[in-house]
């Protein structure tokens, strides 16, 4: 399978974004992005980096920007629960059928699902010690970008971290992510939108120079493994 990555394919569109989409399929999708998440966004990771330090000197406010199916929120809860730490944990999406869906999924956990736009909670005054996204830059436009970045900062309670997670595009990320959906495609990934949109993700998905020449003064950009990128802003003691 073969594409053209030399630039963002800013104008593909990912199926699971439009309103009419397939409602099993989609519900299907978010039940199935726990365990692709597990393997590459490695939500471990966030956690024993950025999380748990935080929790560790007290509760800790999280809000997870277009968090889908709420997956990674779930995770953090459970990691949070098992060490005995105490965090308030949002998920948030602009989509009404992921909160829904997320919502019912929780289990016990306690996590918040809210259906509103990060300029809503950012009317409201509210604050959090950590705001996360992942999956979400890709898609959004070059003026929605930086409306999201401005936010989210705003989001960020003294000494808060922001961290936005997300596929580095390339010719490697995208024959690995191909080749290994392909022998799912009729099985496991079969009635969902994983392997397509995921493509599709790919080919949205910016370069680390790429994000590090978009990013306003303040933010660093990280690159990870596999094929991942962080745009990151984190206040220091002197507030900056």
């Amino acid at each position: 399978m073969h594409a053209d990555l030399a630039a963002r394919a800013v104008d593909a569109r990912e199926l699971m974004d439009d309103p009419g989409a397939d409602r099993g399929m989609l519900e299907r999708t978010y039940r199935l992005f726990r365990i692709v998440n597990a393997v590459v966004s490695r939500p471990g990771a966030v956690y024993r980096r950025d999380v748990r330090p935080r929790a560790r000197a007290g509760q800790v406010r999280i809000l997870d920007v277009g968090a889908g199916g709420g997956d990674l929120c779930r995770v953090l809860a459970r990691h949070l629960a098992r060490d005995r730490l105490d965090a308030d944990i949002t998920a948030l999406d602009a989509d009404e059928r992921a909160t829904a869906w997320a919502a019912a999924q929780d289990g016990g956990l306690g996590v918040t699902y809210r259906c509103a736009l990060v300029a809503e909670l950012v009317r409201a005054g509210e604050a959090f010690d950590i705001v996360l996204s992942n999956h979400l830059l890709h898609h959004l436009s070059p003026a929605g970008l930086q409306e999201m970045l401005a936010d989210t900062r705003r989001l960020a309670a003294p000494r808060g971290l922001v961290a936005h997670h997300d596929i580095a595009r390339g010719r490697t990320a995208y024959a690995l992510f191909a080749a290994g959906t392909w022998p799912f495609a009729a099985n496991l990934l079969a009635g969902s939108f994983i392997r397509d949109d995921g493509l599709t993700s790919i080919r949205r998905s910016y370069t680390t120079d790429e994000l590090a020449a978009v990013a306003p003064p303040g933010w660093t950009v990280r690159r990870g493994v596999p094929a991942r990128l962080e745009l990151r802003w984190e206040q220091d003691d002197a507030g900056s």
